[in-house]
């Protein structure tokens, strides 16, 4: 549970493509053509997602700082993947359905994409400052199991340059045991341009973790959560978490359904109380 902007690869030049070799170069045209088509597409993106896309050059010069292999470089692909098609999920404001709205003003809507499923969308404002939400959901992802009875454990498995790792997450068993104990294996990006900070994810596989005896191995990605301070009021953040997961297994929909709202609500609670602490 997240690091692409419209000059992620338009500000290269040719010297620098001239410089890669590769399938980083082959990396770097694919995503700079994908952003242009994207540029070309979207009629207007939102204010934060425009300054995520228009301040991102650094994934080019970092290719340059460190010779990644083929295996670190697909890695850091998919992470840029994942974050452009959450995205694009996040700018297209028609459809979204509300699921739940907590007395709070807590909200959490839903809508159902072709080739997707479906997705939620929690927006919620929390009362600490953005490095504050920031250092806990990136810099103590691995505590996460302290505070999210949802979560059992969260554990980076291998860090590729400054923003990018692949993570094992276990997730505690439902009351009940209605949706019994699950698994992902999954590479996360985090970007963070000026005010607002991208954490993205999608689901991976990854050699030296199998599935696991016990668990059944679902996937997630999509799947990416915002964070932007609240305007006029830098003391508290707003939060968007976009949530796309396949839970796998023979699950009724209206029971992964009410599932998956409520572990958004139920994340949003958590969290306050840690932070709060």
């Amino acid at each position: 549970m997240l690091p692409a902007t419209s000059k992620l690869c338009a500000a290269i030049s040719y010297r620098h493509l001239r410089n890669m070799t590769g399938l980083r170069r082959q990396a770097a045209v694919a995503i700079s053509q994908e952003l242009s088509r994207l540029a070309s597409h979207s009629p207007g993106p939102n204010t934060w997602i425009h300054q995520v896309r228009r301040r991102s050059s650094l994934l080019s010069s970092r290719l340059e700082e460190k010779p990644f292999s083929e295996m670190e470089m697909s890695y850091i692909k998919q992470g840029e993947e994942a974050l452009q098609k959450s995205l694009r999920i996040l700018e297209d404001q028609d459809g979204w359905k509300t699921e739940t709205v907590a007395g709070n003003g807590d909200k959490v809507l839903s809508k159902v994409l072709p080739g997707v499923g479906k997705v939620f969308r929690l927006e919620v404002v929390v009362d600490q400052p953005l490095d504050t939400v920031y250092g806990e959901l990136v810099d103590n992802m691995e505590q996460m199991g302290d505070w999210n009875p949802n979560v059992k454990e969260v554990r980076i498995l291998e860090k590729i340059g400054k923003d990018t790792v692949i993570t094992h997450e276990k997730a505690a068993a439902t009351p009940g045991n209605i949706v019994g104990p699950r698994d992902f294996v999954s590479v996360r990006c985090s970007r963070r341009r000026g005010s607002t900070c991208v954490l993205a994810g999608m689901s991976t596989t990854y050699g030296a973790m199998p599935e696991q005896e016990g668990f059944i191995r679902a996937e997630n990605g999509p799947t990416c959560m915002v964070l932007r301070p609240l305007p006029g009021s830098p003391s508290q953040t707003r939060l968007t978490w976009l949530l796309s997961i396949d839970l796998k297994g023979w699950l009724p929909k209206t029971i992964i359904n009410q599932v998956l709202s409520q572990t958004q609500v139920d994340f949003a609670k958590h969290l306050r109380q840690r932070l709060a602490r």
